[in-house]
């Protein structure tokens, strides 16, 4: 899949820092890709925070990625830190 304007949101906005989530079918390999996000480069901050749900539709998964430029137009987020873990109860 691509990137999907609608599935990008603020959460909260201080400082010159956002707050972002989005949600997506795409796989956290293919999010943290370098220019998986351009579309929104003109939102979008190093140092800004996106909450992801991914691969919403296989076996999902949720986890932070850190914008870690937005140059010229090509933005590239860090691969995602996971979040949540194995439920062992």
């Amino acid at each position: 899949m691509a990137y999907l304007s609608k599935n990008l949101s603020v959460l909260a906005y201080a400082n010159g820092f956002t707050l972002w989530h989005y949600a997506t079918a795409d796989t956290a390999a293919t999010v943290d890709t370098s220019g998986y996000f351009n579309a929104a480069s003109d939102m979008l901050r190093a140092g800004d925070i996106i909450i992801g749900n991914v691969d919403t539709g296989g076996t999902p998964g949720a986890g932070l990625f850190r914008v870690a430029s937005n140059s010229g137009g090509v933005v590239d987020v860090a691969d995602m830190t996971a979040v949540g873990g194995t439920d062992t109860d």
